[in-house]
């Protein structure tokens, strides 16, 4: 039991408005969290319950599933990270200098470590499939925050790992571990909010990561999810149809190129040259790879570069410097679109812009636009549209052409697959059935546990206070001890917790009845007890559950 008289945190009397999201202000007005430095937290006693409560339902599941717990060190030495060619690349790492000109990197991620622990163990397909997981605190230099409570620099994980022989033995595997993860969803009252994204995943592939995400109002993903399929997306690989479809003018007019001195942004050419939204483009130039690329959208649309690097199997893409846009076009930036461009110039086409006619873009020419442009005649049509677009809200999934249902949400839990490039730079492999030599897949699952404490509060918050699930609320009883009667909370207590429930006693003197039931408010603790001399008198208690509007009275023998 907790007794508050010798708790050292006390409650504020308002929660302190510090950012867009509520349930931040309860947690520090309750004195949940406190902040050590910027988006570094310090969890107090009430919020370590509800934190390790959380905890051992994931062990639990990862457990039921033949997961076995481990826990890998936070620093890492710099020679692991050069075999994978990660050192470096990696932007928000934290680098740790020590003795002897080493260096070692904070760990946000440990597949550098737990893929040589398991070469020492992985020789035989009779030792696969094999998956380790811990719950342990990662690191990251997050240039800035997000959403508060979202992007710690120093956070709580659970991160596993796990190797297979094969693509079937994996599919396998991962519908277990979905299990686990939809078995936690269902414990934490999460479940029917709860959808599994697709999200980016490495350059050199097309396949996907999937995250579960919580649907939320406020918080930083936006998921498209197919009404009908229940395909689900995060926004930064989700495809799109445009919403207005592009028809063709019946008049394919004279294409003009006009004089346009200064006007390079897509709104003022709107209004200049009285071109309709749907009726203009909107170009960029990118250094991909070494190579120039020009990419062009609808102007009400936005490029996604990582759909782009992915339609190019591009390691990296950068927006082209002012200089080698003018030496590849010949033209300022703003006035270097699609027409009339070099010979062998790589022009990408959003599929945005398929069927468009009389169009308005640039004309490479300095100064100067056109418009009435049309494919055939003033511009090659290409062999193929692409979809590099942002999608935006009702955009049509291009696949079954729903109407994309959109909507805020939190990644709390995520599905990474490694393949065999951990594997690989370890010379981690196997011999198989015929004794041939083979390198395993390696997969990741995250769930990132301090954030889902967050997710909890933000999601069951009502209109004044954090409702907490019963199984990972704080305590389970509160009780309100007024004038001189501990001695009997104590024993109603002890009573209490040999079911093994919690029980915070409220013993401080001069602090008034209604400030402890306050108090027991903004806690969220399901039972309220209070025991006065009224109700000793007749060897009762008064008990109150939050989800009742009345109390009632309960004797003691009971």
């Amino acid at each position: 039991m907790l007794k508050l008289s010798k708790f050292p945190f006390k409650t504020q009397k308002f929660a302190p408005k510090v950012s867009d999201n509520k349930s931040t202000s309860i947690l520090l007005q309750a004195w949940f969290i406190r902040q050590t430095m910027a988006w570094v937290y310090t969890y107090t006693t009430l919020w370590l319950r509800v934190l390790e409560k959380i905890k051992n339902i994931v062990r639990e599941e990862m457990n039921n599933y033949w997961a076995f717990e481990t826990l890998m060190p936070s620093l890492s030495p710099r020679e692991l990270w050069d075999k994978t060619g990660r050192w470096g690349g990696i932007d928000v790492m934290f680098h740790v200098p020590a003795a002897n000109d080493k260096e070692y990197w904070l760990n946000s991620t440990h597949e550098e470590i737990v893929t040589p622990l398991m070469w020492e163990f992985i020789k035989s397909y009779k030792d696969l499939p094999a998956c380790v997981y811990q719950i342990q605190n990662k690191f990251r230099n997050e240039k800035r925050a997000k959403s508060w409570l979202l992007r710690w620099r120093e956070f709580l994980m659970k991160d596993a790992y796990s190797f297979h022989a094969d693509n079937e033995e994996f599919e396998r595997y991962y519908e277990w571990m979905k299990q686990v993860y939809l078995n936690v969803f269902a414990r934490l009252w999460l479940a029917k909010d709860t959808f599994i994204a697709k999200a980016d995943w490495w350059t050199f592939t097309d396949k996907y990561s999937h995250e579960f995400q919580v649907k939320l109002p406020i918080w930083e993903d936006i998921i498209f999810l197919d009404p009908e399929t229940w395909d689900c997306f995060n926004k930064e690989v989700a495809p799109s149809f445009v919403w207005t479809p592009n028809i063709a003018d019946k008049e394919l007019k004279q294409k003009q190129d006009i004089e346009a001195i200064w006007i390079i942004w897509v709104e003022a050419l709107s209004k200049a040259l009285w071109v309709p939204a749907e009726k203009s483009t909107k170009t960029m130039m990118f250094e991909v790879d070494g190579r120039f690329i020009v990419a062009s959208v609808r102007w009400d649309y936005e490029i996604n570069t990582l759909k782009l690097q992915k339609i190019l199997w591009a390691k990296s893409i950068r927006l082209a410097s002012q200089e080698l846009v003018k030496e590849k076009t010949w033209a300022e930036i703003g006035y270097a679109w699609i027409i009339n461009l070099p010979k062998n110039t790589e022009l990408y086409l959003d599929d945005s812009i398929d069927w468009l006619t009389n169009f308005e873009t640039g004309t490479n020419k300095t100064w100067y636009h056109s418009i009435n442009v049309n494919f055939g005649r003033d511009l090659e049509i290409p062999e193929r549209f692409y979809d590099f677009k942002e999608a935006k809200l009702w955009d049509k999934n291009p696949t079954t052409w729903n109407i994309f249902e959109v909507f805020k949400a939190s990644e709390v839990w995520n599905i990474f697959p490694l393949e065999t490039k951990f594997s690989s730079a370890f010379w981690l492999n196997f011999l198989d059935e015929n004794n041939t030599l083979k390198i395993p897949l390696m997969w990741c699952y995250g769930i990132w546990v301090s954030r889902v404490m967050w997710v909890v509060a933000e999601y069951f918050l009502d209109e004044v206070w954090i409702a907490w699930p019963k199984n990972i609320a704080p305590a389970t009883h509160y009780i309100i001890v007024m004038w001189d009667n501990l001695y009997k909370a104590i024993l109603l207590a002890q009573e209490i917790e040999e079911t093994w429930w919690e029980v915070i006693i409220d013993d401080r003197e001069k602090i008034g009845f209604w400030q402890k039931a306050s108090d027991s408010d903004l806690f969220w603790i399901q039972n309220r007890i209070v025991i006065s001399d009224n109700t000793l008198e007749l060897w009762w208690y008064e008990i109150r559950k939050r989800w009742e509007t009345e109390s009632k009275i309960i004797s003691f023998a009971k």
